[in-house]
């Protein structure tokens, strides 16, 4: 049985998510820990549940869901698994960080293993399957666990609403073509853990989502 445990970290209240199972052996979702207290209380529930953290992986590879990488590799030893398509924003995050108004930003270590679409992620007794719904960001992908009914839905799907298109390399049609072929097609009680904001279920969106209806 898979816990999931929801930190809020930076000023873009971005949601990561630490997923463990009853062999203590856990993955860590998007590390958003931009601050030091911020990586300073992940460790203490890693410790404190004496879990073991076998993978680092991303939905996407914005700035606002990577600030906590280099801390990963520093304090754990994992780097980022993500989708090839998204490897370039790396590169990309300094610049991105000024433009914000943040100081100081350094790039991300380089991506670990990519992962993409029907790929499966182990740890524990438990496994999440990777599903690619591209349109927040080229190589955006889900990770969805079918035997609890749940995704990870990173920016993609939110409470009522969509992740943005009107950034660079957005797709607002390549985005609503996944979620519906992708994520639609899912049995109503699926619980959507999104990036931002408060959990959802598909059954819910296919009703009171506007950026969905036909």
């Amino acid at each position: 049985m898979i816990t999931i445990e929801t930190l809020v970290f930076n000023q873009w209240q971005e949601n990561t998510y630490l997923l463990h199972d009853e062999t203590g052996e856990a993955v860590l979702i998007d590390c958003g820990a931009f601050y030091k207290e911020e990586g300073q209380k992940l460790i203490n529930i890693v410790e404190k549940k004496g879990l073991k953290l076998v993978h680092l992986l991303n939905t996407h590879l914005h700035i606002d869901h990577v600030f906590g990488n280099q801390f990963m590799k520093d304090q754990f030893g994992l780097l980022a698994k993500a989708h090839k398509a998204d490897e370039f924003l790396l590169a990309e995050a300094p610049n991105y960080g000024v433009r914000l108004g943040l100081e100081n930003v350094v790039e991300p270590p380089a991506m670990g293993d990519a992962i993409n679409e029907g790929d499966i992620i182990r740890f524990g007794n438990s496994e999440l399957k990777v599903l690619h719904v591209p349109g927040h960001s080229p190589g955006h992908v889900v990770f969805y666990n079918e035997a609890q009914k749940f995704i990870i839905a990173g920016d993609v799907l939110f409470r009522e609403s969509i992740g943005r298109t009107d950034l660079p390399y957005g797709n607002f049609d390549d985005l609503i073509t996944g979620i519906k072929t992708k994520l639609l097609v899912m049995d109503d009680d699926v619980t959507v853990h999104p990036g931002h904001g408060p959990i959802t279920t598909i059954g819910h969106e296919k009703k009171n989502n506007v950026f969905l209806r036909s």
